[in-house]
């Protein structure tokens, strides 16, 4: 379980099937084994190193995140799991990607605030409600406007300069966990 508080940007240096991934922070504390969440997906550190860390990606996995578009060089949101204990800073993210969505903007707003737009799955708009939560590549995000299938929210200066996400190009893929209890609640219909 995570909170979707990012710890640290991470490099991809191979990318496929078997992702390395360069970083320093999120080692604290990991060994083989350990979950490490990478654009807000759970993967398993299968190796570690003092300088990265080696990680395999399911099919599954591939076909429902933006992990398979990675490359030599993309940065990626890291974070490790909560521990109990810890203070939870953002929301319960699980790391289980329920789809992706396709960025569309990210407008400036007054004092280095952003404006972040994604057009997401018809199928996940039912999850979503104003002042509700949502991890986009793992990011908690709190839901500030919903509007045909177009999710907006306001990215403070903090969140622009540690996440990947200054670095979205138009129809970017962006990885969508959808608040877990909003799924429990239409299960219990």
């Amino acid at each position: 379980m995570f909170t979707g508080i990012i710890e640290e940007l991470g490099k991809v240096t191979v990318a496929g099937r078997r992702l390395r991934i360069e970083c320093k922070t999120v080692l604290e504390g990991s060994t083989e084994g350990s979950s490490i969440a990478v654009n807000g997906v759970c993967l398993t550190a299968v190796q570690v190193k003092d300088d990265g860390f080696w990680c395999d990606i399911s099919p599954e996995t591939l076909a429902r995140t933006n992990l398979g578009a990675l490359q030599a060089g993309s940065l990626v949101n890291l974070e490790r799991p909560l521990a109990i204990g810890d203070r939870l800073s953002g929301h319960i993210v699980q790391g289980h990607v329920d789809g992706t969505a396709e960025f569309v903007s990210l407008k400036p707003l007054a004092d280095q605030n952003w404006w972040l737009e994604v057009r997401i799955p018809p199928e996940l708009d039912r999850y979503m409600i104003h002042k509700g939560s949502v991890a986009l590549d793992g990011v908690s995000l709190t839901v500030a406007a919903l509007s045909a299938c177009v999710l907006s929210v306001a990215i403070i200066p903090h969140t622009y300069e540690n996440t990947a996400m200054r670095g979205y190009a138009p129809g970017t893929r962006v990885n969508v966990e959808v608040d877990m209890i909003a799924k429990y609640v239409e299960k219990l219909r």
